[in-house]
């Protein structure tokens, strides 16, 4: 898994320590053509100034307009992003050339994608709107300070003083709906409870509007949380920038300030622990953000992915079938029949002892690189192959991490450490074992995500904006695939630790799907994942607690097999039919950059496909 700019909802991860490894040199090979740093590609074309001259304007506004969840912040972006495809629909793409073309395509998803997340975003902020009472107040006062507006300190003193008896009235009605109507259905928004009749709240007709009663999910609640603390902070901030400085600004709002900061914390923890039960500890529920079919579509079109969710999961369930037999045939080889969950439980019982999963990582890594210089696969760059590293994921990271991921030239490890629960650490070797571990290497260093990164950042890297999972993860997958054709596991272990990661990479389409369109709960998932692909249920919560953080795009998880699909067709187009070799396709793939796998086929395919078709290309072997 790769951490780094994705489509939708993204977060860069935190950085943490770096365990550094050192590198012993390949042993020398044979190589029919020298492995070069790969030349820039040409992108000063006009569409790519373009591609650049928007990104920087879109980074200066929300820099900018910064308010956490605010209207005006959603209406300048979207002033903007409509302003840019205005100018994008004037550009003749058929004067341009193929790249130009492909940027020009580009360029248009990714505006069109934008509004329909601003419309996501502004949908969320109407759910959360009966919680968070203090927002239109700290809004404003804070946005005329950022105007360099004068502030009059009492009316600021005046507007914030309600603030605290606001949040605890709407605390009052909040336990009133949970005695009334009970916790709304998790995944659904808060809303009139049962029996309400249209404008007479509670569906008493002489309650007035601010007595109803509020029935919030754990779903906003723990929206709404997050929501109020990104508020208080620039509350905090407004405040800091006038106190001291200016000395009538103190007297009049100290003490309504402090009172409506305390009350904003207090009603943040309330919906974070007591509505949507998220305390910190291990027994917390899972709780996610699903978005719902139709964002679902508009992010599928955005990838130019030309099937429904339905389609997609219909795949998934098919691969995942072809896996069980591949695990039942190795699972004979062992002598275990068609036991393929005994067989997995050997696997599983192979792993190295504490303090030396670090060394196993580096050991394949430096194997795997010989192996595929020595079949000429793929061009790796000599900074490339020396500028990785390793590092240690923490106790606290494997709650969300327990496998290995890349963070940009370091591998993350995950192993039980000394502070960690006997039966956690039981399960996280399990869960990473060398047979495990033989393939995730390749995946996340050469020739999956550092060769990927590095290329990506120098060839042009104007393209980074338009970055997508289902050539990010498709990518690494597309190589599992490939590796597994051309012979790369030793023995029947190792082929049940791919196919455990093939099979996993299934399950995702299905749990991850599903739960964005309300057909599966978080614990659905977990057990799906236990039951399908023979998870550990440390390893399957942890996953299942990364899916629904709404940190990354819905369709991240969906983008591994998806994206390796797509790979596969167009290898299968390009060099199974003798148009390129392998190193040839691989190195064509890598100039492209981070693009929709649909529109790196037209790149790729000029006598074959338009660009205007791409987003047509069914894949899946229909």
């Amino acid at each position: 898994m790769r951490r780094g700019l994705a489509r939708g909802y993204r977060v860069r991860m935190i950085h943490a320590a770096i365990v550094c490894v050192s590198l012993a040199s390949c042993p020398a090979l044979a190589q029919p053509a020298p492995h070069v740093e790969p030349a820039p590609a040409a992108d000063t074309g006009p569409v790519a100034n373009m591609i650049r001259r928007y990104e920087t304007e879109r980074n200066d506004l929300r820099r900018f307009h910064d308010l956490a969840w605010s209207e005006s912040r959603i209406a300048r972006l979207r002033e903007h992003t409509e302003s840019w495809r205005g100018v994008v629909a004037g550009v003749d793409v058929g004067t341009l050339d193929r790249s130009n073309q492909v940027d020009a395509a580009l360029l248009a998803s990714h505006l069109g994608h934008a509004l329909s997340e601003l419309d996501l975003e502004a949908s969320r902020l109407a759910e959360m709107g009966p919680v968070l009472p203090f927002r239109e107040v700290v809004q404003r006062i804070v946005s005329e300070s950022r105007a360099l507006e004068p502030v009059d300190a009492r009316s600021a003193a005046a507007a914030i003083a309600p603030l605290a008896a606001e949040l605890k009235a709407v605390r009052g009605r909040i336990e009133a709906g949970r005695k009334g109507a009970g916790a709304a259905p998790e995944g659904e928004p808060e809303g009139q409870q049962e029996g309400q009749q249209e404008g007479k709240p509670g569906g008493r007709p002489d309650a007035k509007p601010g007595d109803a009663p509020i029935v919030v999910s754990p779903v906003v609640a723990r929206r709404a949380a997050g929501a109020t603390d990104a508020i208080r902070r620039q509350f905090e901030e407004w405040y800091e920038f006038h106190a001291g400085f200016e000395p009538e600004f103190s007297w009049w709002v100290r003490q309504p300030y402090e009172e409506a900061r305390g009350a904003m914390e207090e009603h943040a923890k309330y919906l974070r622990e007591e509505i949507a039960g998220q305390k910190g500890e291990d027994a917390d529920p899972l709780v996610g953000d699903p978005i719902g079919r139709e964002a679902l579509l508009a992010d599928l079109k955005a990838e130019m992915i030309p099937y429904s969710p339905e389609e997609l999961i219909a795949i998934g369930d098919r691969e995942l079938a072809w896996c069980e037999e591949e695990m039942k045939k190795a699972a004979a080889e062992m002598g275990l029949g068609d036991d393929w969950r005994a067989a997995l439980a050997r696997v599983k019982a192979d792993h190295v002892p504490p303090g030396k999963q670090d060394e196993l990582a580096a050991e394949q890594s430096r194997f795997v690189i010989g192996w595929l210089k020595e079949r000429d696969l793929v061009t790796i760059p000599p900074m490339c192959e020396e500028t990785w590293r390793l590092r240690m994921i923490t106790p606290a990271q494997q709650k969300t991490w327990p496998f290995a991921v890349y963070f940009g030239q370091a591998m993350g490890v995950s192993y039980p450490t000394d502070g960690m629960k006997h039966e956690d650490k039981l399960m996280s070797m399990r869960g990473n074992n060398r047979h495990f571990n033989r393939i995730v290497t390749p995946h996340e260093l050469i020739p999956g995500h550092h060769l990927q990164g590095y290329v990506e950042s120098r060839v042009r890297p104007y393209r980074q904006m338009f970055s997508t999972p289902f050539l990010i993860e498709g990518w690494a997958l597309h190589w599992e695939m490939l590796m597994w054709d051309l012979g790369y596991p030793a023995s029947p272990e190792d082929r049940i630790g791919m196919l455990f990661w093939r099979s996993h990479r299934c399950a995702r389409i299905t749990v991850s799907l599903r739960f964005h369109l309300g057909q599966m709960t978080p614990q659905e998932m977990i057990e799906f994942l236990v039951e399908r692909v023979g998870h550990e249920r440390f390893g399957a919560t942890s996953e299942v607690r990364r899916y629904i953080a709404g940190d990354y795009s819905p369709l991240y998880q969906c983008g591994y097999m998806i994206g390796g699909l797509q790979m596969r067709a167009m290898h299968r187009e390009l060099v199974e039919s003798g148009a390129m070799t392998n190193r040839q396709f691989h190195d064509a793939v890598l100039r492209e950059g981070p693009i929709p796998v649909a529109l790196m086929r037209a790149a790729l395919m000029q006598d074959r496909t338009t660009v205007a078709d791409a987003p047509a290309w069914r894949f899946a072997g229909e």
